[in-house]
C-alpha cells in the first residue's frame, strides 16, 4: 500500500501542476452555484434541502462528464509517453499502480465537493432543514464519484489517447446510465435487473436521507469490479 501512496502523491502533483483540476473545479463550482441559486435561493418558500440541486439533469450531466475527465490521463497518458513501462517494470504491484492513480482523482474529486458545503451552511440559515438529509446526500456523492472516477479509469487503461479514454469513459458511464430508464420499457425479472444496475437509480435513496446498503453495496461492488478489470488491463499490457 506504501507505493500506491506514493503513486498517489506523485499523481496529486501533476494534477495540481497543470491547471486540469482547476478548470474542472471552477466548471463543476460555477455551474452548480447558478443551479443553487436557482433552485434554492432563488425561490422563496422552496423546499430546505439539496435534493434538486444535486438530483436534476443537470448536475448528472456535469457528474457523468467529470468522471472520465478526471481520469482520462492517469494511465492513457502513461501509455502514449512510453512511462508505463518504466512504471511496470519497477517494484510495484500492477494493483499498487491502479490503486494510486484512482486515489489521487478521487481526491481531487472529493476536493470539488468541499467547497459546496457552504450550500448547507446558507440553508441552515434560512430554512429548518433536515441535517441527516445532508450527511447521506455527501456519502450518496461521495459514493457515487468513487463509482465513476473507477469506470473512467478502467477506460483510461484501454488506451493511449486522453480524449479517447475520456469518451469511452463517458459511453460507458451512460450505458449504466441508461439502463435504469430501458427498466421502464421492460417487463418481468429483466426489469428489475436492468434497474438494479442503473448507476443514478441508487443515488436517488441518499438524496432523500435514506442510506440503503443495497445502494451502498452497489456503488462498491461498481468501483471495486472497475479497478479490477483495470489492473487485469495493465497487466496484458505487461506480457506483451
Amino acid at each position: 500500500m506504501r507505493n500506491a501512496l506514493i503513486i498517489a502523491r506523485r499523481e496529486l502533483g501533476a494534477y495540481f501542476a497543470s491547471p486540469i483540476a482547476y478548470v474542472i473545479t471552477a466548471a463543476y463550482l460555477v455551474v452548480m452555484g447558478i443551479l443553487f441559486s436557482l433552485i434554492v435561493a432563488g425561490q422563496p418558500g422552496a423546499e430546505a434541502s439539496l435534493r434538486f440541486v444535486f438530483g436534476n439533469v443537470f448536475s448528472a450531466i456535469i457528474l457523468i462528464i467529470i468522471g472520465p475527465l478526471l481520469t482520462m490521463r492517469l494511465l492513457a497518458e502513461e501509455q502514449r509517453s512510453g512511462t508505463i513501462e518504466l512504471l511496470l517494470t519497477a517494484p510495484v504491484r500492477d494493483w499498487e499502480v491502479v490503486v494510486g492513480k484512482y486515489l489521487a482523482g478521487y481526491f481531487v474529486f472529493l476536493a470539488m465537493l468541499v467547497p459546496t458545503l457552504v450550500y448547507p451552511l446558507l440553508i441552515e440559515r434560512f430554512g429548518d432543514p433536515d441535517h441527516g438529509v445532508f450527511i447521506s446526500t455527501y456519502i450518496g456523492l461521495a459514493l457515487l464519484g468513487m463509482a465513476l472516477l473507477a469506470l473512467g479509469l478502467l477506460t483510461s487503461a484501454m488506451t493511449q489517447n486522453q480524449i479517447v479514454a475520456a469518451f469511452l469513459g463517458l459511453g460507458l458511464i451512460l450505458v449504466l446510465t441508461f439502463l435504469q430508464f430501458l427498466a421502464t420499457i421492460v417487463s418481468g425479472p429483466l426489469a428489475g435487473v436492468l434497474s438494479y444496475l442503473g448507476l443514478f437509480n441508487h443515488f436517488f435513496d441518499f438524496l432523500r436521507g435514506v442510506i440503503d446498503t443495497r445502494d451502498v453495496v452497489y456503488y462498491l461492488s461498481v468501483t471495486a469490479g472497475a479497478l479490477f478489470l483495470t489492473t487485469q488491463v495493465l497487466g496484458a499490457r505487461r506480457w506483451r
